[in-house]
């Protein structure tokens, strides 16, 4: 394989706080190791487009305070397509690009995955992602933002919450995780959280109700992860009005708000921490690897593995919930 020179460094799928932070890690990284940077706007979508630009140590000065991502970021239909890759590799080629960063979450590096098995690639992934969902890593970059950011709003909530006698749903991200909604309802001492890896085991709304919302609590919040099962917070207010009409439900959707914000001192810190560990990996001749850390050292997760969706939930964190909501 011909020694790699010039490295491109790209950020795919939904934004998250602190890629902007792991952008400017991976290119003075690179730099500092004697490779050139290319830095491609809109994902996967610039590789097809070729919207690729260089990049020097001053094209990153002053981001990593920054939120969301400078080189932009889109969904691309062209790149799920072997047409749109064959595009994509041609335009990699043509400038000059021997390896590439990918930063993103599942999808991005499952597009990830799939380019290095057909043009044999040297990729290396970085979790960037608030959902937390990928396996691997104890963290992925954006998360920490994230949960304050659910933190701060359900703080303010609860003021309202507790002036009148209300239910508050408060809906939050991560698909088919519900590490946000877990987390955010300990550190706000929400009354329940309501998680997609629950939802086949028990009624929630229904053990939440019957259990935990007592006579003497006037209000309660409950945090829920978005969820087409369930309907998210919309549906589960829903079925209060049908199933309990003496409550009165009220629902909060926090929506992108989650996903801005300047990145906190951890996510900064440890996208600067991967970003680093990504340039590393390439030197070490590694590929079709994400970057994660387990209990605090850098470890290297195959595609494969940091995309299944195996994490698992702490269910002793489900009982602190429950217990300090009594």
């Amino acid at each position: 394989m011909a020694a790699i020179k010039c490295i491109g460094v790209l950020t795919s799928g939904g934004d998250a706080p602190g890629m902007n932070a792991a952008i400017r890690a991976v290119t003075r990284s690179a730099i500092y190791n004697g490779f050139t940077v290319k830095g491609i706007m809109r994902g996967y979508k610039g590789l097809v487009t070729n919207e690729i630009v260089d990049f020097r140590s001053r094209s990153v000065s002053n981001i990593i305070q920054q939120g969301g991502t400078i080189l932009k970021t889109a969904r691309c239909k062209e790149f799920q397509t072997p047409e749109g890759r064959r595009a994509a590799y041609d335009n990699m080629v043509a400038a000059g690009i021997d390896a590439l960063v990918v930063i993103g979450g599942d999808g991005s590096l499952t597009g990830a995955r799939i380019f290095a098995e057909e043009y044999n690639v040297p990729i290396v992934g970085l979790p960037g992602t608030i959902d937390n969902d990928l396996g691997g890593t104890d963290s992925t970059i954006g998360y920490d933002t994230a949960l304050n950011t659910i933190m701060d709003a359900v703080d303010k909530l609860r003021d309202t919450a507790s002036s009148h006698e209300r239910l508050f749903f408060v809906e939050v991200m991560g698909h088919t995780a519900g590490y946000l909604a877990l987390n955010s309802a300990i550190a706000t001492g929400s009354e329940a959280a309501i998680i997609p890896e629950m939802e086949t085991e028990v009624d929630q709304l229904a053990e939440l109700i019957n259990h935990g919302f007592r006579k003497s609590k006037n209000s309660a919040i409950v945090i829920v992860a978005e969820n087409p099962a369930t309907g998210g917070a919309t549906g589960l207010a829903e079925r209060v009005k049908k199933e309990f009409p003496e409550y009165d439900a009220r629902v909060t959707i926090l929506g992108h708000i989650q996903r801005g914000g300047s990145p906190t001192a951890k996510d900064r810190i440890l996208a600067s921490q991967l970003g680093e560990a990504a340039i590393e990996a390439l030197l070490d001749g590694q590929r079709n690897v994400m970057i994660g850390t387990d209990n605090g050292k850098i470890v290297y997760v195959p595609f494969a593995k940091a995309v299944k969706h195996d994490k698992g939930i702490n269910r002793s964190m489900l009982d602190l919930v429950k217990i300090l909501s009594i």
